[in-house]
This record gives structure tokens, sequence and C-alpha cells, in this order.
């Protein structure tokens, strides 16, 4: 596992880097052949709009102005112009009927005609002046007005041009494209979702086959060590000394009986774990006072800290300790929470234990002055077979499943659980309860 997780990791993250290269070579291809595409139709559209004002210029009476009906003679016929002809109205509608024989999607554009031979003579749109200088961001298509089939004074005419710009062409394309860019994104986020999920997945794996490891492990040891005693005591009692002293019988029947009271329980920490992964833990619950609840507790942990030499300080000062729970797991919360301040603690421990009520809420507080705990325990501590390392402490033993079985209890009880930790100074465990009456004040 630990040399497949980086070689698959390694191989995805290729094949996503290539992926996203490829997918924006696609996309700048794609632009260009959208934005020569665009070229393409504009110059058609401004060709059949320049070829469709020749028709109509050659249609009319060459002598026939829209600026002037005054009939002119024939020596002094001026050829009239697409300026002297059309309207902007008119020519905007030319344009426009261009871009339905085209079949080419309109856009906005503005336009202006050009007289080559005057100059000043010219017709734009409104706002073509400004759009046309812009170059950067707009384009423009010029195309000269002719028509071969005109008369010979229009074949004399001055040579005009049609100009159409369309601001804003880089805007249009990304309009026109914006489904499939943002299709091409939206899969490649979900691509990288999916890396991300499968690589979270691995580390996973990985950490519960290190978990499994680790408490395939710990259980070995925590049922050999009994086991052990069990057969030397076993062996004893064989001995024909023994066997007729009552006394000695009694002892070490005593040592197989305590060594299989360990095991038991043992063996209902991890069935315990196992119920409450499937959550078949069933709470008895009913009205209980807390500090009761605790104070029952601490019988079970005063030999053990005499051991140490150590010394316990409690004050249950909650006046509002009444509280719906079951006693049975209050007892083993707060019996665990105890067993790791000794546990984890060197010489001479002192543990601090208090009740307050807090709005609406009792608040009970253990504090060890043991060896504490890292950032990376503190993240971890409530983790099933999660075991902080004990540093120059070797004989602390479990499964790990301790604290994790506290935060499900606490959860259970619809209350909440917090640790604060100082590394070498000890830890400050804080759990919050709803209590029965709310006028309780801290």
């Amino acid at each position: 596992m630990k040399k497949i997780f980086p070689v698959i990791t390694i191989l995805i993250f290729v094949s996503l880097l290539g992926l996203i290269y490829f997918q924006y070579e696609w996309i700048r291809q794609a632009l260009q052949d959208k934005q020569q595409q665009f070229e393409q139709s504009l110059q058609l559209v401004t060709a059949t709009a320049a070829n469709d004002l020749a028709d109509q210029k050659g249609n009319l009476s060459p002598f026939n102005s829209r600026k002037n009906s005054e009939i002119l003679f024939p020596l002094n016929a001026v050829p009239s112009t697409i300026v002297h002809r059309f309207s902007r109205a008119e020519i905007r509608n030319t344009i426009d009927h261009a871009f339905e024989k085209t079949g080419v999607r309109k856009f906005d554009y503005e336009f202006a005609i050009t007289n080559m031979s005057l100059m000043g003579d010219d017709l734009q749109s409104r706002n073509y002046a400004a759009e046309y200088t812009d170059t950067t961001h707009n384009l423009a298509c010029v195309i000269p007005i002719q028509s071969p089939n005109s008369s010979i004074i229009e074949q004399f005419a001055p040579e005009e041009l049609l100009t159409i710009v369309v601001p804003h062409v880089k805007n249009i394309i990304w309009q026109q494209m914006i489904w499939m860019v943002t299709g091409s994104i939206v899969f490649t986020c979900i691509i990288f979702a999916a890396f991300y999920i499968t690589i979270r997945a691995l580390l996973n794996q990985k950490k519960l086959s290190e978990i499994k490891s680790d408490f395939i492990n710990n259980m070995t040891h925590e049922f050999k060590t009994p086991l052990a005693t069990i057969s030397l005591a076993v062996d004893a009692m064989r001995n024909d000394k023994v066997l007729n002293d009552r006394n000695r019988m009694e002892y070490f029947s005593g040592i197989i009986k305590d060594e299989n009271k360990r095991m038991n329980k043992q063996v209902e920490t991890i069935l315990q774990a196992a119920l409450l992964d499937k959550q078949e833990i069933q709470l008895n619950e009913k009205p209980v006072h807390a500090n009761q609840v605790i104070e029952s507790a601490l019988n079970n942990i005063k030999l053990p800290l005499e051991d140490k030499n150590g010394r316990l300080e409690q004050h249950l000062d909650a006046p509002n300790d009444l509280m719906i729970g079951d006693e049975v797991h209050l007892t083993n919360i707060i019996n665990n929470l105890l067993d790791n301040a000794v546990k984890y603690s060197k010489e001479n421990p002192c543990i601090k234990l208090s009740t307050v009520n807090f709005n609406s809420h009792l608040r009970i507080r253990i504090e060890d002055n043991g060896i504490g705990m890292s950032k990376e325990t503190l993240h971890r501590v409530f983790e099933k077979f999660y075991r902080a390392h004990t540093g120059n402490i070797h004989n602390v033993k479990g499964f790990g499943l301790g604290l994790s079985y506290v935060k499900s209890m606490v959860d259970a009880h619809k209350g909440k659980i917090r640790v604060e930790s100082t590394l070498g100074k000890g830890s400050v465990f804080t759990l919050d309860f709803p209590v029965l009456h709310n006028d309780a004040q801290a």
C-alpha cells in the first residue's frame, strides 16, 4: 500500500494536468476557429449588403436625388451616390435584410458609406466613429459598392465603400461558446472532485489499515497477559503442595477469577464499540442527579490514585444537577475520563473535578496535570482505536475506544464535549448537558 499509493497519486495528477492542458488547447483553437468563422460571416453579410445597395442604386434614375429632386440636364448630369440616394434607416434595413438573406445570426453593428472622391461626403451611423477607432475590441469589414450592370454614367460615379463595424467581438464569440466552455469547466471540476474523493478514500483506507494493525497488536497484548497469568496459576494449582493447601488454592483461583473478569471487560468493550457503530445501544433514560453519579464514579478511582500518591479536588457546586440520562453510561463517561487522567499522568497526579450551572446546562469539568496532548492528538483524540503517543509512559494499555465511547455517549445525551490540552502540562475535559429546569443560573 505504501508503494502503490504514491504511484496512483502521481498517475492521476499527471492525467489531470494533461487533461487540463488539452482542454485549454481545445478552447483556444475553438476560439480561433470561431473568430475566423465570425470574420467570414461578417464579410459575407457586408458583401451581400453592398451588392444589394449597388443593385438598388442601379435601379433608380441617376438624375434623381434624395437631397435634390430637381431634374438636371444630361450635359450637366452627375451620377448620384449611395449617400445621396439612401437614408441611414434604408441602409440599416438593407444590412438587416442581408443578415436574413445569408442566414447569419444578427448582432449589434455600426456602419458607414464612404465616398472615396468627395472627402467628407459620408454617411455614418450614430456610434460609428467611436467604434471604428477601437481596433482592439472591435472588428471592421470594408467592401466596395460596385454594380457591373450599372449604366455608363453610374460606372463613372465616385467609388464608395460600405464599412460594418461589430463592437466587442470577443464578447460575442464567448457568448456563442459559453455553454461549451462552461460544460468543459464543470466536467473538469467533477474530475477534480473525483480525484480528491479518490485520494481521500485511499488515505482513509491507509489509516484504517494502520488502525486495524494497531488494534490487533493491542488486543493481542491485552489478552496475552491475562492468559499467561491464568496459565501460570493453573500450573501452580496442579502442584501437590498447592493442592493440599486450601489458602494457596483460594489465592490462585482468585487470580484466575480476576484475570477472567479482566478479559470479559475487554471483550465487553469491543462488543460495546461494535454496537455503537450499528447505533444499537438503547439508553435507559430517566431523571438522575449528576452530582450523585459523579460521587459514585469517584469511588472507582480512589485506589489507582492512591497508588500514584495523587490527590483529587472535587467541587460539586451545581445547584441544579437534575438531568435526563442513563445512569450506567453517565457513570462510565466519568469513569473513563478519570481513568485516563490517572493513566496518562506521572507521579503525584492532581485531578480537579467540578460542576456548575451554565446557561440552563450542567457543566462538568475534569482537569489533570498529566502529560498533555499535542495538536495532532487533540484533533484525533475522539477517533475510534486512536491512541496517543505516551512518551516515557509505557504502562498505558487499552484499545483506544474509551474517548470514542465517551464522545458517542455525550452526543446520545444531547450534550457537548470539548478538550483543551498543553503538552507536558495537562488536559481539561469540559462536558455540557441540558438540565431539566431552566431557572438554574451559573
